[in-house]
């Protein structure tokens, strides 16, 4: 991990972590920085002294995590151990594990702390699927599309928005059953997606074609 500061982003530190780098969270509150990497690592860094303090084992390659507002846990997808795992970044052990039964390649996750939920996107098959927070127990399901890369919650409108690499933004209502409002055509391969709530507005990386370069998309979610 390369740390740069300044307006001029000099690079000031550099902190080996180890191989197969994936997703990177900030914990704002805690001046902490989250990387996970590797065959099932999480490697928690002090950003105010820049230092590496705690390692947090897995039981396999971390995918999409998300970290608990006003908590300590860390919630991660671990699809070679089909099983979602709850870690606490305090203690740095992993306090649950989740099994995913019967789907896999659960890459996607998002929370949704309004409603506790913990709401995960499976390639295998193709589904949406929330789980309790407080227990990992399953509380709603839907099909989704496939090649799933992104979902995010707009908690403005209670929607849940599910970026797909077969061409597809799938839009859900959530109110318990995930009922499908749309189900919006983008092109190939266009999975990774950003929704920025303070902007209202949703972005997708469209990857560039024999006829035409590549792009980022701009959708305005409806009122």
């Amino acid at each position: 991990m390369r740390l740069f500061h300044g307006e001029n982003l000099e690079e000031e530190r550099r902190l080996e972590l180890g191989q197969d780098a994936d997703n990177i969270r900030v914990d704002s509150v805690g001046n902490r920085v989250i990387v996970g990497y590797g065959q099932g690592s999480f490697a928690i860094t002090d950003a105010r002294e820049n230092r590496t303090v705690a390692q947090i084992a897995l039981h396999g390659h971390p995918e999409s995590f998300r970290l608990e507002s006003g908590g300590s846990r860390i919630f991660v997808n671990v699809p070679d151990a089909h099983a979602v795992e709850v870690a606490d970044g305090g203690s740095g052990t992993v306090t649950a594990r989740w099994p995913t039964v019967r789907s896999s390649a659960n890459f996607p996750m998002a929370l949704d702390e309004t409603s506790r939920q913990v709401l995960v996107v499976f390639r295998n098959p193709a589904m949406l699927t929330a789980y309790s927070m407080q227990d990992g127990v399953p509380v709603a399901s839907a099909r989704t599309c496939g090649d799933a890369d992104d979902v995010f919650v707009d908690a403005k409108r209670h929607r849940v928005y599910v970026s797909c690499g077969d061409g597809h933004l799938d839009v859900f209502q959530d109110a318990g059953t995930f009922r499908r409002l749309a189900r919006i055509p983008t092109a190939s391969g266009a999975r990774t997606a950003l929704f920025v709530p303070e902007l209202d507005r949703l972005f997708l990386a469209v990857r560039a074609s024999a006829h035409e370069p590549a792009a980022i998309w701009v959708y305005r979610p409806d009122p």
